[in-house]
């Protein structure tokens, strides 16, 4: 597990090198896709977690647009979840697998599917998307 924590820090130290904006505690898989061709355009806040095959786009060749993405703190993009270039993703966000956000999603919602739409608002979450109403769950059944 250590190991892979260093893997998945040099990644992140890498794509910072490139001039991407990225917070602490943040992970992102080693096969996200972070769009290399405007890595300025990038802005992921503390404590997200971006995981498998999902890709976040900060440029749209067909449009020549290079932009600004931004992701909060504390949100989860899910599995194959695309985020495209001009988006704000709020804080506290959890994003679906498979969701393709299009539009701006505000801080506090979970949104899915293809357009992205807000399915739940009034969420907190903890570090990395974590829903804080199911941490809590989850802990009181050690008590």
């Amino acid at each position: 597990m250590a190991a892979r924590n260093v893997v998945l820090d040099a990644r992140v130290a890498y794509l910072r090198w490139l001039g991407m904006a990225i917070g602490r505690d943040t992970k992102i898989s080693l096969k996200a896709r972070i769009d290399k061709t405007n890595p300025r355009g990038v802005h992921i806040g503390d404590g997200t977690l971006i995981a498998v095959d999902a890709t976040v786009l900060a440029h749209d060749l067909v449009r020549t647009l290079h932009t600004d993405t931004y992701i909060g703190r504390n949100c989860f993009i899910g599995t194959r979840a695309t985020i495209l270039p001009g988006v704000t993703v709020g804080d506290n966000c959890i994003v679906a697998a498979g969701a393709v956000v299009n539009t701006d999603l505000p801080s506090g919602t979970i949104a899915a599917g293809n357009p992205a739409r807000v399915v739940r608002s009034g969420v907190t979450t903890r570090k990395w998307g974590i829903l804080e109403d199911g941490y809590q769950a989850a802990l009181s059944l050690y008590d």
